[in-house]
């Protein structure tokens, strides 16, 4: 398995963007289960892990990443 080091050094460029775009995707993901009253599925310490809509709400105003 290969670690955010492992993408950021890799030799192909896309595979070197993904990180970035999988940040955007979950960046959206996130406003978008906020404007929709919805949760998100993370993996968080090997567990699966709701998060709501409000939960989001206070993360995003702490400045954290879920």
């Amino acid at each position: 398995m290969m670690n955010t080091h492992d993408i950021s050094t890799a030799k192909d460029p896309g595979l070197r963007a993904s990180m970035v775009a999988m940040q955007r995707a979950a960046a959206l993901a996130r406003q978008t289960a906020i404007q929709t009253e919805t949760h998100v599925v993370i993996m968080e310490d090997e567990e699966i892990v709701r998060v709501s809509a409000d939960e989001l709400r206070q993360i995003a105003t702490q400045g954290k990443s879920a």
